[in-house]
């Protein structure tokens, strides 16, 4: 079966809207990655491909990092007509999984947050990470939430500290969203705060 690029991809929109619009709600790419997957030879998984696809246009920048990086940007490049520029002019960088330790610090520090008067030309960082799941490892708050929604993500270093500084002149900032080798989504806008557990934990203790 060969993908829909009208309607899987304005499902696979649809369901991006919903996880940025609801911060901790994980979004499932599964059916759309399986019909790429016979499709896909650009080099990455098929949920980044499905994203690039969904996202990128003649109009817009972009950056990957990764071991194939030139590979996979000349596959994107040819799919969506998209540019492929350096990091620090990308409105989209991808993260492959095989990026390398420190690559989403580098990628968060890097980005263009955005101007005061205008925020909306700010980048947003896509990432490959390990299993994403509903737990207790992260708590989240902020608009979108109710009161607060817990999440795990399998993923290292100290990308939440560099977040917080890259986000703390609100309305600039950057935008995450994550994939992980089941499909799973979660979008993690810059108005999202997000405190580790072992953090919630010392607070009490104090």
């Amino acid at each position: 079966m060969k993908l829909d690029v009208v309607h899987d991809l304005q499902s696979v929109y649809r369901k991006l809207v919903d996880s940025t619009s609801r911060p901790g709600l994980i979004t499932d790419l599964g059916k759309e990655a399986a019909i790429l997957d016979g499709e896909n030879a650009a080099g990455c998984s098929s949920s980044i491909l499905l994203l690039a696809l969904t996202l990128l246009d003649p109009e817009v920048t972009f950056k990957v990092y990764g071991s194939k990086a030139e590979a996979v940007e000349k596959e994107i490049n040819q799919l969506t007509f998209a540019k492929a520029v350096q990091a620090d002019q990308a409105d989209y960088l991808f993260l492959l999984k095989d990026a390398g330790a420190g690559s989403l610090e580098h990628a968060i520090e890097i980005a263009n947050p955005g101007t005061f008067i205008n925020p909306h030309k700010s980048a947003v960082i896509i990432a490959e990470t390990g299993a994403i799941t509903v737990g207790n490892d992260l708590l989240l708050k902020g608009p979108g939430i109710q009161t607060s929604t817990g999440i795990s993500i399998d993923l290292t270093g100290n990308w939440i500290e560099r977040r917080s500084e890259k986000n703390k002149e609100y309305p600039t900032g950057v935008d995450l969203i994550f994939v992980d080798r089941y499909h799973q989504l979660l979008s993690l806008p810059r108005t999202t705060q997000i405190t580790e557990s072992r953090e919630v934990e010392k607070e009490w203790v104090m």
